[in-house]
């Protein structure tokens, strides 16, 4: 069967299959600056969110074969964007994502980065998309029958690649407890925790994600954003602030302020979003 289950606007979890949204449950928060500002959506119902997701699926083929994966650098800031740059730079030689119809991915290409991982996140479940899988190098989709989603045994499929700087997107903290223990198993490998998707970890997940990750994105979280406040060792944006969490992660922050020449100057809404949970 084609299920693909996104926590989409306001972590309002959405069901699309064959290619039609067939589920939209309520949205946990009311506004998001940037739906706002992209897309014009004062206020996050389930109707818009049912007609942004349909815009996507048109737009670019979300959760079908005919999904467009690659996405040129618009020059703006957020994990994605982070990601492409450290590529690029060969800072990094592979990130372990998750993608529609693949489930946990390892990208090697900045545009594959950035067209993965900016386009959707929060992706709870996902099935097989053969005309996806196929676009990715051999064996680089961690489950092709299945589209499993698992962080874990995606950075392993990285070091059997014979990856050694490997960046990895993480929801939940746990999988970054894992992550570093395996970490210490090799001399020569280097593994990057990048939080997304952080809304709704407890005020205990946002001090671990502090102890654990290089970078992490705020979203609508109020801890990530409360503890971020107190430890973090930079940060870019109001709105949707991103922060760094190491010396490696704040590297990687002035990196891609570097590229893009430097933070942006505000400009009108520089609302949170509503409310933070």
């Amino acid at each position: 069967m084609d299920k693909h289950v996104i926590e989409a606007l306001g972590k309002a979890r959405v069901t699309v299959q064959y290619g039609k949204v067939v589920d939209v449950g309520e949205p946990k928060i009311e506004y998001c600056p940037l739906f706002h500002k992209h897309r014009g959506i004062e206020k996050l119902t389930e109707e818009e969110i049912k007609k942004n997701i349909e815009f996507r699926i048109d737009d670019f083929g979300m959760c079908t074969k005919d999904r467009v994966l690659r996405l040129k650098d618009f020059l703006s800031f957020g994990i994605s964007e982070i990601l492409s740059t450290l590529l690029d730079e060969n800072i990094i030689d592979c990130v372990v994502m998750v993608c529609e119809g693949c489930g946990t991915v390892l990208v090697t290409e900045s545009e594959l980065a950035q067209g993965v991982g900016g386009r959707v996140s929060g992706l709870v479940e996902t099935s097989p998309i053969p005309e996806l899988i196929e676009q990715f190098l051999p064996n680089h989709v961690l489950d092709e029958e299945n589209a499993s989603i698992d962080q874990v045994e995606g950075f392993r499929l990285a070091i059997e690649n014979g990856y050694k700087n490997i960046a990895v997107t993480l929801c939940y903290p746990e999988d970054g407890v894992i992550l570093r223990e395996l970490e210490k198993e090799y001399d020569d490998v280097n593994v990057y925790l990048f939080g997304v998707h952080s809304t709704g970890l407890s005020e205990e997940e946002a001090e671990l994600v502090f102890d654990l990750y290089d970078v992490v994105t705020g979203c609508a979280s109020k801890p990530i954003r409360e503890v971020g406040a107190e430890r973090a060792l930079c940060s870019v944006g109001t709105s949707i602030p991103i922060f760094a969490a190491s010396e490696k992660g704040k590297e990687f922050v002035k990196l891609r302020l570097d590229k893009i020449g430097g933070p942006k100057k505000k400009t009108g809404n520089s609302r949170h979003p509503e409310p933070l949970i």
